[in-house]
């Protein structure tokens, strides 16, 4: 690939993520424009939570697989370039080829599919904060990629993040449906089969963005990916179960909950994922993610909603009546509102005001960041609402994977420790 070709690409896919598309279309998009540059034959797309670093969503083009195997292949088994390692370690792309010294053979996903080739894989990473995965996959026997595909894909992965990220805002300020009904249920067994489904179980996983739909409402890849969580945890590595959760957008821009935990008693090795509506409290810290607002930006935000002037909160926050108006301008700029009020009333009085309140320590694998806010735990967490300090719990602070929080490489003891989570502190 010449220089041009690779700057004209490039050039092509950061216009792109400018246009405010929803993350299908811009998907589809960025898959044609790269082909051009790096051909080959298939693709997958995903969304993820980046709270739990779990599937929310899925576009296919000319591939397909169950969403079983591809939970087993992420979450359960070691595997050349896993998405979520490729985002903590900030190498953000790597190819099948370059990584097993052209033998492909070592690469569980090849393995078990003959005629799958070489594969380049990029996941989507701004500010830290992991959004979205792809890979795009060649057939056997045709030419691998090279160092420079890899350095294509790793150049634009900042920007599909930002496209990402900008589309779950884009769509829940347009969304004006309401998602009604009670909790869905679906069973699995030890091997990971799905034994049981409940009926609204089945009419929420239809509101699921996966392109195409599941064969089976159990194989959803949301569903398998949160599923594959809750069964590999070890017993007192998650007490607040909160790493086997995800919050997926729907078709119509609502949100579904959907959680996983083990059974116990007779159902010994079974697990359970539960899927409902989301609670505006449970997306608020997603949301507020989505926005890239900074902790100080949070933190100015909840005093207006506390009614303060630019006066009291710059003596609460112990800086000077500029800097507060600073603030505000960034608040302004990034969730496009046009005054303070218009920032509370139609955006975080009704997304974030529910799920908002102090917890000193609390664990941001879930909540979203790190500087001491919580959304209310779901029903069924065995959380309460007085929940104890991460230290109280038993879950490592180093481990937060929220703002402050680095997707750097991890001490192996921490990974050891709690491997579901994907940032430590820098």
């Amino acid at each position: 690939m010449n220089r041009y070709r690779f700057d004209r690409t490039r050039d092509e896919i950061v216009d792109l993520a400018r246009d405010g598309l929803d993350w299908v279309t811009f998907s589809a998009a960025v898959a044609d424009a790269l082909r051009r540059a790096i051909p080959f034959d298939r693709s997958c797309w995903h969304t993820v939570d980046p709270g739990t670093v779990l599937f929310t969503g899925s576009l296919h083009q000319n591939i397909r697989c169950s969403g079983s195997w591809l939970a087993e292949h992420e979450y359960v088994i070691d595997d050349v370039n896993q998405w979520r390692f490729l985002a903590r370690s900030g190498r953000k792309a790597a190819s099948t080829g370059i990584a097993t010294y052209g033998d492909l053979s070592r690469c569980a996903r090849n393995r078990s599919n003959n005629s799958m080739g070489d594969e380049l894989r990029g996941s989507f990473v701004v500010d830290d904060m992991y959004w979205g995965a792809a890979a795009f996959v060649r057939e056997r026997g045709d030419a691998w990629f090279t160092e420079e595909d890899v350095r294509l894909l790793a150049s634009l992965c900042e920007p599909i993040a930002r496209a990402f990220r900008r589309a779950l805002v884009v769509t829940a300020e347009q969304s004006e449906h309401t998602l009604i009904g009670g909790p869905g249920l679906v069973v699995f067994d030890a091997e990971g089969n799905a034994e049981a489904i409940s009926p609204a179980a089945e009419r929420w996983i239809e509101e699921i963005v996966e392109i195409p739909a599941p064969t089976l409402p159990s194989e959803s890849k949301t569903v398998q990916a949160v599923a594959a969580r809750a069964r590999t945890l070890r017993a007192g590595q998650d007490p607040l179960e909160l790493a086997a959760q995800c919050r997926a957008r729907t078709r119509t821009g609502s949100w579904l909950l959907l959680y996983g935990t083990p059974l116990s008693g007779e159902a010994e090795g079974r697990t359970a994922v539960i899927i409902q509506p989301a609670a505006r409290g449970e997306v608020a810290p997603l949301v507020a993610l989505a926005y890239g607002l900074s902790d100080r930006e949070r933190q100015v935000i909840r005093l207006c909603m506390q009614g303060q002037s630019t006066k009291e909160m710059a003596r609460a926050l112990q800086v000077s009546p500029y800097t507060v108006q600073d603030h505000l301008k960034s608040i302004f700029d990034k969730t496009r509102a046009r005054s303070r009020g218009e920032v509370v009333g139609q955006i975080f009085l009704e997304q974030y005001v529910p799920g908002w309140e102090e917890v000193e320590h609390s664990p941001s694998g879930w909540f979203g960041y790190s500087n001491g806010f919580r959304a209310i735990p779901p029903p069924g967490t065995g959380v309460a609402e007085d929940a104890r300090t991460v230290k109280e719990a038993g879950i490592p602070t180093q481990l937060a994977s929220g703002a402050e929080a680095g997707l750097g490489k991890p001490r192996e003891d921490a990974v050891k420790t709690h491997p579901s989570v994907i940032g430590v502190s820098k």
